[in-house]
């Protein structure tokens, strides 16, 4: 795991990470205003409790988030990874499972609203290779909303030879793509799943879809060419969510 500290920002990444047990904070960077807002929002527990905190006016944080040119709301955090399951400790035992995975997404903005739709609506975990995920991106953090403090991420070396694992482990593995043969609403989702999505640009790479049982759609308007992946998987996410809440 990186150990290297490293920089989020906004009112929704900071607070929750300071609500998040696991998550260590080693210094935030307030207005007085958003210090007020942080005690209004936690009135039963002093979240700002053995962290540092250092009082700075807006321009003054401005500094922290001109280069990627966000908006830092008055809340500023500098905070440690945390330390995630172990994919193959974290699916024993377990029936019904539905991960998603992503191969070849590489946008801190698109990866961070994946992430919220993940959390929000219960998806067990985001499966993406390590040398491609963004770790310490504020702009993930950012668009995540805090939603990185709740969804098991997997960062693996290699994603067909994981994909090829689960398969032997009973996982079913659904491609994404605008030529799958079955509208996704088509499909049961029964037992232990894997939501497999590609980048924009290229879809899934070629080696990837062999590891692949079924490649499904989203059906759209015929004029519209596809739809965003972060907007694609939050429909997705929703329909299982959908599902498992009416079958259960």
């Amino acid at each position: 795991m990186n150990k290297s500290p490293f920089f989020i920002v906004g009112q929704h990444a900071v607070i929750e990470a300071l609500r998040n047990p696991k998550r260590k904070v080693l210094k935030v960077f307030l207005t007085e205003e958003s210090k007020k807002n942080i005690h209004r929002k936690n009135p039963k527990k002093n979240v700002l409790d053995d962290v540092k905190i250092y009082y700075k006016t807006k321009k003054e944080l401005d500094k922290y988030t001109t280069k990627e040119q966000l908006m830092h709301g008055g809340y500023i955090a500098e905070i440690e990874h945390i330390e995630q399951p172990v994919l193959k400790e974290f699916i024993k035992g377990k029936n019904k499972l539905t991960f998603v995975c992503i191969d070849e997404v590489t946008d801190p903005r698109n990866i961070g609203s994946l992430i919220r739709s993940a959390a929000s609506f219960n998806i067990d975990g985001l499966i993406v290779k390590e040398r491609q995920f963004p770790s310490d991106s504020k702009l993930m953090y950012k668009a995540a909303s805090g939603c990185m403090e709740h969804l098991n991420i997997f960062q693996v070396s290699n994603i067909n030879s994981t994909l090829k694992n689960l398969r032997e482990k009973n996982f079913w593995v659904y491609g994404f793509d605008t030529n799958g043969k079955k509208n996704f609403t088509e499909i049961k989702w029964e037992g232990k799943n894997i939501l497999l999505f590609g980048s924009e640009g290229f879809g899934m790479r070629e080696h990837t879809d062999k590891y692949t049982d079924f490649l499904v759609r989203i059906d759209i308007n015929k004029n519209i060419e596809s739809l965003n992946i972060s907007n694609s998987a939050a429909i997705v996410f929703h329909h299982l969510s959908y599902l498992k809440k009416n079958l259960d």
